[in-house]
């Protein structure tokens, strides 16, 4: 059963508190848009998708406890929160777009009146939440055509339901394969500092039934030189223009190891975290998160007093490494910057060459021509792919 870690009700934020999985369920209430915005930035929610949402759902509470009397004034403390909101954190790019949707939305009312105004921020907000509902469902089914049958697919960080506003963007691809029979089995990463793969995809496909096995990050390099990975599924917070993917750190390495091995490298994430606004993944900003998570990981130390520790919370996969990007709209491939520009204008994706689509259907049409005979591990051994 998936889990709902963001809801609205009655003019507050139910916020399932990540930092306390999988050893307990519990919510956050928050009443303020500040209370939202900590709760993105301490990581009690987290997954590019929901902290848009939730962001939203912020938004529209600085709609309803909003004392203005006059519509500027009111339009003023919405702009107010939403900029606070927007810079919980800085790397992943549907948090500004849903909060400009929904102050948008309130912009767009004023005319109206200051009930109109409030009325239109939660509707934008909750119709955020569902369109992302249906985008992962969309992912999910035209990536699960592209994953051939057997398939044994390692994944980094969370991807799932605890990340979004539906069943998951890349998790979402693996649960839809799943249930299609295709897939023998799971690796997850454990995703260091922070352990997103140990504490949450882990819990999420046992609960799901997905047969996976617990991996430490340092293992994938000595998984794929053994031939025990056919195809690496990994999702986005920030897709520059080019199609260099900001994703949360340890995904370039495997990217690497991928292209290495000849493996196929996916991406999965909804056409609201491309952007076009940044031409390639060097202009992306990369949050630094504090050094203690590193240094004594949930708490626990391990590293001496005194010693220094960076904590980028992604690094950047250049396009090149990446074989296809698929999107709520459809399958891009190289060149990334016409293909994804036709997804974002609502035209067909670009060709991929994906070496292991399944069939014909939406996703094998948008990503190119079928697939390669073989199984699997014959057609990753023979997969061009960051061309």
């Amino acid at each position: 059963m998936a889990a709902r870690p963001v809801r609205w009700r009655d003019g507050t934020v139910l916020i399932l508190d990540q930092r306390r999985l999988p050893a307990e369920e519990r919510y956050v209430e928050a009443r303020e848009p500040q209370e939202v915005a900590e709760a993105i930035r301490a990581m009690a929610v987290r997954g590019a998708p929901l902290i848009g949402i939730a962001a939203a759902y912020g938004v529209a509470l600085a709609a309803l406890r909003s004392r203005a009397r006059s519509r500027a004034a009111l339009l003023e403390d919405v702009e107010a929160a939403g900029r606070l909101l927007a810079g919980a954190r800085p790397t992943a790019v549907n948090l500004s777009w849903a909060v400009g949707r929904v102050v948008g939305a309130v912009r767009a009312a004023l005319p109206v009146g200051l009930e109109a105004m409030r009325g239109a921020a939660v509707a934008e907000a909750r119709a955020i939440a569902r369109e992302d509902e249906e985008a992962c469902l969309a992912i999910a089914r035209l990536g699960a055509e592209l994953v051939p049958a057997g398939a044994r697919i390692l994944t980094h960080c969370n991807t799932g339901s605890l990340a979004t506003g539906g069943c998951g963007t890349a998790q979402g691809v693996i649960l839809a394969a799943h249930r299609e029979g295709k897939v023998a089995h799971v690796w997850v990463d454990e995703t260091r500092p922070l352990l997103q793969g140990a504490r949450l995809t882990a819990w999420e496909l046992r609960r799901l039934g997905v047969p996976m096995t617990l991996v430490a990050d340092t293992a994938a390099g000595s998984l794929m030189a053994r031939g025990l990975v056919d195809l690496v599924v990994v999702g986005a917070d920030r897709v520059a223009a080019n199609g260099d993917v900001a994703n949360k750190v340890g995904t370039y390495q495997l990217a690497v190891l991928a292209r290495h091995h000849r493996i196929p490298f996916l991406v999965a994430a909804p056409v609201s975290t491309l952007d076009p606004a940044t031409p390639r993944g060097d202009a992306i900003v990369i949050e630094e998160r504090d050094p203690g998570e590193v240094l004594a990981p949930l708490g626990v130390r391990f590293a001496p007093e005194g010693a220094a520790a960076a904590n980028p919370a992604f690094d950047v996969t250049p396009a090149r490494l990446v074989t296809a990007i698929v999107t709520d709209r459809g399958v891009a491939g190289p060149p990334y910057r016409s293909s994804l520009r036709a997804l974002l204008e609502g035209r067909a994706g670009g060709a991929t060459g994906w070496p292991g689509a399944a069939g014909q259907g939406a996703g094998a049409a948008a990503a190119g021509p079928g697939a390669a005979a073989g199984p699997p591990s014959e057609r990753a051994a023979t997969a061009e792919v960051g061309r």
